[in-house]
């Protein structure tokens, strides 16, 4: 790994030699300039990660040199050497975006303690912007998968919708992506270096969901020992995604609505309201306009989130995508759990292509790392497939009820029977079942299931 370079501009060739030596010492690479045009040159050329530079300098001020490299490059810091006393001037340089300064003479101790501590904020950003550029990456419209005509209709919504601040619904059914989509929506805008925070309305109880998305004051209920910053605050400046928007009870629904009339927060248990900056996406797999009729979903606030509706196909209509999304499990899973797949026989893809997961992409990740982990050859074949115990072809018949269950009792062990296979799991049985997870809870305290 290369050294952290540091740019000194010193016209006193004493200063210069004493300051280069101190900050050697502590075992960065040093450049050196004497006139403040030569320094921004090199600069240019050598692109340092940290600027030590004299106030007053032959040619043009530390000032001027300040201005330049900030426009080269913002985020270098760059600390400013300014006269003993000189407090004015070292007011100046930090308005003027200076990391830090230090006053003459120079303590050389302080001097390299400063130096170090602005490497390590550059090496710390670095490593924002690596990250931000990963994630920018993985969650790109670049990372979704597209071949059939419905999922790059969607990449064509994506990138139109991106360079919008316009509040969207996504539309879809369970485990097509909807989240994806939204992180998408998030990292192809002008808001991708700000904050994405994802919610799931079905996830909480009507207290706590009201705490996760406005925050709460301490005090303002039991267990409210600290102020808690809520998911519209944590968002600002970003994006707020709230999953399952439909599992909302009335009364989030009707603080939703101010939300987004207003743009301002009050917290649980607040006085004073303050405005916050985000973009809403939200999503569903459920018939807003059906619950809005019935009485469950507010009107108004659905006109307010759906002021653009973007559509995911669910998988069985989006069949060209399924083969390259096998393949990308098949490597991901492979990675993830060591397996060494040399080859995949065209039995494999035949058999995913031909079943309707019910499931949808989530589904079909789960069946293809199933496939990975369980095979004892280094090939995948149709006989890898299998969907919940059984063969992967499509099933021909309906569901066998016994005699003599009533709906209730049949329910109660479809419920029973789901919670068990996934070890007690709510979050995944309510997905496998289609149902939100407040039900999935509603319903275990109402056949007192042992869960």
């Amino acid at each position: 790994m290369s050294k952290t370079k540091i740019l000194i501009i010193e016209d006193d060739p004493d200063g210069l030699q004493s300051t280069a030596e101190v900050i050697a010492d502590a075992g960065f690479d040093v450049l050196t300039a004497s006139t403040g045009k030569d320094g921004l040159k090199l600069f240019e050329q050598q692109t340092p990660d940290v600027v030590v530079t004299d106030l007053v300098l032959p040619d043009i001020d530390g000032i001027e040199v300040l201005s330049g490299i900030r426009k080269i490059n913002e985020e270098t810091p760059v600390i400013v050497v300014t006269a003993y006393g000189s407090i004015p001037s070292s007011v100046k340089a930090l308005k003027a975006g200076a990391y830090d300064y230090i006053t003459k003479p120079l303590n050389l101790d302080d001097l390299q303690m400063k130096v170090t501590r602005a490497a390590e904020t550059r090496r710390l950003k670095d490593r924002v912007v690596q990250l931000q550029e990963t994630i920018g990456e993985r969650f790109s419209v670049t990372s979704i998968i597209a071949r059939s005509e419905g999922m790059r209709e969607v990449i064509r919504q994506i990138k139109t919708l991106a360079e919008t601040n316009a509040t969207v619904l996504v539309e879809g059914e369970s485990g097509t992506g909807k989240e994806l989509v939204a992180r998408a929506l998030h990292v192809e805008s002008k808001r991708s270096r700000g904050p994405f925070v994802a919610v799931n309305c079905g996830g909480f109880t009507e207290t706590l969901l009201e705490s996760e998305l406005f925050g709460h004051e301490k005090g303002s209920f039991t267990g409210a020992t600290n102020q808690h910053k809520g998911a519209f605050e944590r968002a600002d400046g970003g994006t707020l995604f709230l999953d399952e928007v439909g599992d909302a009870p009335c009364s989030v629904q009707v603080k939703l609505l101010r939300v987004l009339e207003e743009k301002e927060i009050l917290r649980v248990g607040g006085h004073s309201t303050f405005n916050v900056d985000i973009r809403l996406v939200s999503a569903t797999n459920k018939d807003l306009q059906g619950m809005v009729k019935v009485g469950e979903f507010r009107e108004d606030l659905l006109y307010r989130l759906k002021v653009v509706t973007l559509r995911i196909p669910p998988l069985r209509e989006r069949r060209d995508d399924i083969r390259p999304l096998a393949d990308r499990f098949v490597a991901e899973a492979s990675r993830e759990h060591g397996r060494m797949i040399e080859s995949v026989e065209q039995g494999f893809y035949d058999a995913l292509i031909g079943y309707d997961w019910p499931g949808n992409v989530r589904q079909l990740q789960n069946v293809v790392e199933s496939a990975v982990i369980m095979t004892r050859e280094p090939v995948l074949k149709h006989s890898s497939v299998q969907f919940d115990g059984a063969s992967g072809k499509k099933s021909d018949g309906g569901l066998a009820v016994p005699d003599g269950m009533t709906f209730t009792q049949i329910e109660k062990e479809v419920l029973s029977q789901t919670l068990s296979k996934y070890q007690g799991n709510r979050t995944l049985a309510a997905d496998k079942l289609g149902l939100s997870r407040r039900t999935i809870q509603r319903k275990i305290k109402e056949y007192n299931l042992p869960y």
